[in-house]
């Protein structure tokens, strides 16, 4: 897993006849993955020959005029078809391909419906960055088809590298994650090189480099002047948040050695805070993110899986019902919908909102039904009546600091949720907060001009919300109609748009309101104890 594209575009070394571990049959799996992406310094070895030593980083390469925005496909069939079906048109193939694919048929990977493609990337290396391989219909297939089935043999999880009694005492100190483990486990085993059992496997997410299907890596990968593409996005406040989460768990990380002692004795390195530089291990951690397939109903050490044939060579869509499903000792994907021989195969990714996608996976989905911005009201603590009206909040189900999801096409049930919360916080006369205190329900409208001061304080948030970003909405529209934007400029510009959609909608659901109030020639109630909004 390292974030540097390969020095050879040949990855077709097989591993000795090596055995894996036995592993025993999962039950139902929900493919929805964690993470993201690679580094944004694409010359970055993940573990360089000299583990204490990091590469001095090249320049990065300017764009030349005359370079082509994407390098040329290639394809390559990665399991044999049903007789008679076509395979893929393809071009050239890839030796890279034919390795994996060699080492997931010489263990144990049956005959299926699946071909590995070449996604072409943008041209920011002289062409001399690797296409992105990517799953797709190596035949014409219908809904309800088994497009593969991976055996549990090749599937990676903590019970293989660590055991339940291990895990359960691991995950009970709170301090390390499962894709923690996972992402150490994997840098010891590539430090074997060939001599590991997961070599093609190591060298296929090499390959990929944790990027999703619009080849961008994670945010938390970005350089601080890429990070700028996401000026006023709350993702922002993300990066940083998860950024400090994974130093904590590197910080932690030889309390997983000393506690799986029986496991690293088979590696003749040192303990991995003096092998592994942090950045080494935040680039496997985010890498791994966007491998890891999320098992459901199956014991701890069996709730993450590194998947072949998974998470990043498929395709996520957020309206798509396809997952992956545990039979037996195997991993099975049946599609949701009739596929043509060459198109990818997609797979749920899960409810997340597009600033998780982005953070995850490094992309970002316009069709989003689950897409969402938060925001956070909080009752003023110095507020003389301030334990009154946490009361009140309780009592409707709300803290006395609130987080508001507004949903894409609910911006307007939103700002009605949100307005009997802020009414509470208006209120200053003891003797209506009596009044409330005795009643049940919401917060109805207290006066005509407590009413419009609410109102205000939303309208005048929303628009210095807005007011943060850079640009505007129209001008991000024209910025992404014009079709030349770096990736992650692109796909950043996209996220703050829908963000910008989003608040636009809310503003729009609160200027209605204001022109349903019945005289408008109320001036808004002074409030000396109004509801923070954030």
């Amino acid at each position: 897993i390292h974030t540097n594209y390969l020095r050879s575009a040949s990855i077709a070394v097989l591993l000795p006849n090596r055995r894996p571990p036995t592993m025993a049959s999962s039950a139902s799996v929900s493919p929805a993955a964690a993470a993201a992406a690679v580094s944004g310094a694409h010359h970055r070895l993940l573990l360089p020959c000299s583990p204490r030593r990091l590469p001095r980083p090249r320049p990065r390469l300017r764009l030349r005029s005359s370079c082509h925005r994407l390098v040329a496909c290639h394809a390559d069939t990665l399991l044999p078809s049903s007789a008679g079906t076509q395979a893929p048109a393809a071009c050239t193939s890839t030796a890279s391909a034919n390795g994996f694919s060699d080492w997931l048929s010489e263990h144990g990977l049956p005959p299926g419906k699946v071909a590995i493609l070449d996604r072409p990337v943008p041209c920011f290396r002289e062409g001399k960055d690797l296409p992105l391989h990517y799953v797709a219909a190596g035949q014409d297939l219908e809904a309800g088809d088994v497009a593969f089935e991976v055996p549990m043999s090749l599937v990676v999880t903590l019970e293989r590298v660590l055991g339940d009694e291990s895990v359960a005492e691991l995950l009970t100190t709170n301090k390390l994650s499962e894709l923690a483990c996972l992402a150490l486990y994997l840098m010891y085993e590539k430090k074997q090189g060939k001599d590991s059992f997961w070599y093609p496997y190591i060298k296929e997410l090499d390959r990929q480099r944790g990027r999703g299907q619009l080849a961008v890596e994670s945010p938390l990968l970005w350089t601080e002047n890429e990070l700028n593409y996401l000026k006023g996005s709350p993702i922002r406040d993300e990066v940083v948040a998860r950024d400090e989460g994974i130093r904590r768990e590197y910080n932690e990380l030889d309390t997983l050695w000393f506690m799986a002692g029986s496991l690293f004795q088979q590696y003749p390195f040192d303990i991995p805070t003096e092998a592994f530089p942090f950045e080494i291990f935040k680039q496997a951690f985010v890498a791994v993110q966007s491998c890891v397939v999320h098992l459901q109903k199956v014991s701890l050490a069996r709730r993450f899986a590194l998947v072949p044939l998974g998470p990043p060579l498929l395709t996520y869509k957020s309206n798509c019902k396809a997952m992956l499903t545990a039979v037996g000792d195997s991993v099975r994907l049946v599609v949701d919908r009739p596929y043509k021989a060459g198109e990818p195969i997609i797979v749920w990714c899960g409810p997340q909102p597009n600033s998780r996608l982005l953070l995850n996976y490094g992309f970002v989905d316009e069709d989003n039904p689950y897409d969402r911005i938060v925001i956070e009201a909080s009752l003023n603590t110095e507020d003389p009546q301030f334990q009154e009206k946490r009361m009140v909040a309780q009592r409707n189900g709300k803290l006395a600091i609130q987080n508001f999801q507004v949903c894409v096409g609910k911006e307007k049930e939103t700002i009605a949720e949100m307005l009997p919360y802020l009414r509470l916080g208006y209120i200053s006369d003891p003797d209506e907060m009596q009044a409330i205190l005795s009643s049940e329900g919401d917060t109805c409208p207290v006066s005509p001009c407590t009413e419009r001061a609410v109102l205000d304080q939303l309208v005048g948030y929303l628009e210095s919300r807005l007011a943060d970003y850079p640009t505007t909405f129209d001008e991000d529209d024209a910025m992404l109609a014009d079709g030349n934007l770096e990736p992650k400029k692109e796909v950043a510009t996209r996220l703050v748009r829908l963000e910008k959609k989003l608040l636009h909608g809310c503003l729009q659901a609160a200027n209605e309101f204001i022109n349903d109030l019945p005289d408008h020639t109320v001036s808004p109630c002074p409030a000396p104890f109004s509801p923070e909004l954030k």
